[in-house]
């Protein structure tokens, strides 16, 4: 993951968005998509790009998936953001 990458992925309103419902805890697709007015394969679009950024993580639940908030993701985008407070 490159901060890069990072910063596109949260420069986008309906990702930042899921991010915070993600913060709350692990949901769905489905339940992603409840909360925004976009449908299930753009809510799994946006969520792609999270992914690939390292910001979340999925996991198997069934025929589900279940995404949550990666904190190694954001851990890294916080040591890179935290070099600018020093300056």
């Amino acid at each position: 993951m490159t901060a890069d990458a990072s910063f596109l992925a949260i420069s986008d309103a309906n990702r930042r968005h899921l991010l915070e419902e993600l913060r709350r805890g692990p949901k769905t697709v489905s339940e992603l998509a409840a909360g925004l007015p976009v449908s299930r394969p753009a809510v799994s679009q946006h969520l792609k790009v999270l992914l690939d950024a390292g910001l979340v993580s999925a996991r198997a639940e069934g025929t589900r998936r279940v995404y949550a908030v990666s904190a190694t993701g954001f851990r890294k985008l916080n040591i890179w953001l935290d070099q600018f407070w020093d300056a």
